[in-house]
């Protein structure tokens, strides 16, 4: 399970590695180009049922921990699909990854 810790904020945001490389790649890319945007997420077993927002801007710090020491293997397709969701009014959604040979 990789964690995202954001700003200040006491309780960090935990997301699972492979999903947390891919939203890592589409935070960093709309980050490094000055974009804000929203990152939503539902909560996971064993936490509180319901949903989170965070709003997301280039000067607040943004550290991203990963549980396993080698880098997931990416996939176009889902950085596609969650680049495409951070490009909407909804913001970033932290959507499952899409079914694709090879994937």
């Amino acid at each position: 399970m990789g964690t995202l810790y954001y700003g200040d904020v006491a309780t960090p945001i935990e997301i699972e590695d492979r999903a947390l490389a891919h939203v890592k790649v589409v935070i960093a890319t709309k980050l490094r180009r000055g974009e804000s945007f929203t990152l939503s997420w539902t909560h996971g077993p064993g936490q509180e049922v319901g949903r989170s927002t965070v709003w997301l801007h280039p000067s607040i710090p943004l550290r991203f921990v990963f549980d396993d020491p080698e880098p997931a293997l990416l996939s176009r397709a889902w950085i596609e699909a969650l680049a495409t969701s951070a490009n909407s009014s909804g913001g970033l959604l932290l959507v499952p990854e899409p079914d694709h040979p090879g994937a």
